[in-house]
């Protein structure tokens, strides 16, 4: 697959020729508004709150946007770009700068960090892992412990530790897809919260990342709740994401952004693929399929 031309950020979007409608999307007064329910988020709620999850109804777009529609292709579908979190509009990677920070806190037993670990190496070199016990391993850090709590350890590990590493480049190419009236999705394997706190602080519309069940006593567990958004599965959950916001054939995923040959099933949905400072795997498969490479 090749990608049509596309110019920079700053301008490429706005000439796009494939949008039909050139409406765009205005933001409410500040750019980018706080979760509405302040309170779920705060403490006195166990869950996020509504929108801030994987594939659900009313997402948090619908509630940072006014007026317009999004811009449509000739065909009349709805325009997508989706973007990875980690590596992607960050640099580095939130889960294993939360391993640090809950090992310097002394969160994690000695034997817990010891597996994490050795599941690292494996995964480093490529070997098949199982993506949902590492992400148990890491919340045994917080189960047992009331939901809205920890939301609130992670959103405010977030803004220490994660928001000074959001990519300039991510940013403005983020922008870039709002003001033309692009529907932005965010597609992360990291913990849900965390991504809910950078939707606070990015033009990020809609947002799938991994959640982890909370039992009937509103505390956390230790097991993912469904997968994690890795790998195929961020083009299973977007499917079912934006066949749920725009209509099952009403959009098209026409822009897609990951680092990680891990992200090589969602870039190669899109229409127009791009290579965010890839790993050596993923550098193979741009230049064989003829991807953009973005050194961001």
């Amino acid at each position: 697959m090749r990608n049509e031309p596309y110019r920079t950020a700053t301008n490429r979007i706005e000439s796009d020729r494939t949008v039909k409608d050139e409406r765009v999307i205005m933001p409410v007064a500040s750019p980018y508004v706080r979760i509405p329910d302040e309170d779920a988020w705060r403490g006195d709620g166990p869950l996020l709150p509504e929108g801030v999850c994987r594939v659900a109804d009313g997402a948090l777009g619908a509630t940072r946007l006014l007026g317009g529609d999004f811009a449509r292709n000739d065909e009349g579908k709805v325009l997508v770009a989706a973007f990875d979190f980690d590596g992607t509009c960050i640099q580095g990677n939130s889960p294993v700068m939360l391993v640090r920070s809950l090992a310097r806190r002394r969160m994690l037993a000695p034997s817990v960090i010891a597996r994490i670990l050795g599941w690292g190496i494996a995964y480093k070199t490529r070997l098949p892992q199982n993506e949902a016990w590492v992400r148990g391993l890491v919340f045994r850090a917080f189960a047992g412990r009331p939901a809205n709590e920890v939301n609130q350890f992670l959103y405010d590990f977030y803004d220490r530790a994660i928001d000074a590493r959001f990519r300039p480049d991510a940013e403005a190419e983020m922008a870039a897809h709002e003001a033309a009236g692009h529907a932005v999705v965010c597609v992360s394997a990291t913990f849900e919260p965390i991504v809910a706190a950078a939707m606070q602080r990015h033009p990020i519309q809609y947002a799938i990342a991994t959640r982890m069940k909370v039992d009937f006593q509103g505390t956390y567990t230790d097991e993912v709740e469904g997968e994690p958004i890795e790998g195929a599965e961020k083009v299973t959950v977007l499917n079912r994401l934006c066949d749920e916001l725009f209509g099952a054939g009403q959009w098209e995923l026409a822009w897609a952004y990951g680092d990680h040959h891990s992200d090589r099933a969602m870039l190669a949905a899109a229409r127009n693929a791009f290579a965010v400072t890839p790993d050596r795997p993923l550098t193979r498969t741009a230049n064989a399929e003829g991807y953009d490479i973005l050194e961001w």
